[in-house]
């Protein structure tokens, strides 16, 4: 078993539904965890599918809740996006977005593909400074709240599964192979470094 706890990422869109949840699941299971997203803002659900509520990752969640309380307190009880970003604002101050942080990860999970290629491409466009290797793993979860409770969960085991192997590196496929038996879903995976 690893003798120091993975440090893991988990990477949606926005950081606001996905990410957060898993963030928030992880971090009570003990795990090493932060969270981002990779837009180039953050989106919320608005009145209409084409008018979603466009945020600065630099805006806290509190702000959010405290702007759509202000708009309409009713429609966003209603639709949940009030309650989420509650939870948000317990876990930390707010959205963060993925290609401004410079920390290192073992493990960075992604919740969609074209945030996985988003994240890849990132990864590869920096400099390499010490060739410490990342693996990234993307399993699609969808964006609403039932899949991303469920998407916890399984990430949750992923994680815990990979803290107790002997060697990562060399296990993290045939590992990915029986979450993808057990689960029906696909995984991508790849190495990246830093």
């Amino acid at each position: 078993m690893p003798s120091l706890p993975l440090r893991v990422a988990v990477v949606c869109l926005s950081n606001q539904n996905r990410s957060m949840e898993a963030h928030n699941f992880l971090k009570r299971r003990g795990i090493s965890v932060r969270s981002f997203g990779t837009g180039a803002h953050v989106k919320l659900p608005g009145r209409t599918p084409h008018r979603p509520k466009i945020y600065d990752f630099k805006t806290t969640y509190d702000q959010m809740y405290k702007d759509l309380l202000k708009k309409d307190q009713a429609f966003y009880t209603h639709n949940g996006i009030l309650h989420m970003l509650n939870r948000n604002k317990r876990i930390k101050p707010g959205p963060e977005r993925f290609q401004n942080c410079k920390d290192r990860f073992d493990l960075i999970l992604t919740c969609e593909e074209r945030v996985y290629d988003l994240v890849v491409e990132d990864l590869n466009s920096r400099e390499q400074e010490t060739c410490q290797l990342v693996h990234v793993v993307n399993v699609d979860i969808q964006d609403n709240y039932e899949d991303a409770t469920i998407g916890s969960f399984l990430l949750c085991d992923l994680c815990q599964c990979m803290q107790e192997t002997e060697d990562l590196d060399n296990e993290i496929e045939e590992l990915l192979l029986v979450f993808e038996e057990k689960t029906g879903k696909a995984f991508l995976h790849t190495v990246c470094f830093y």
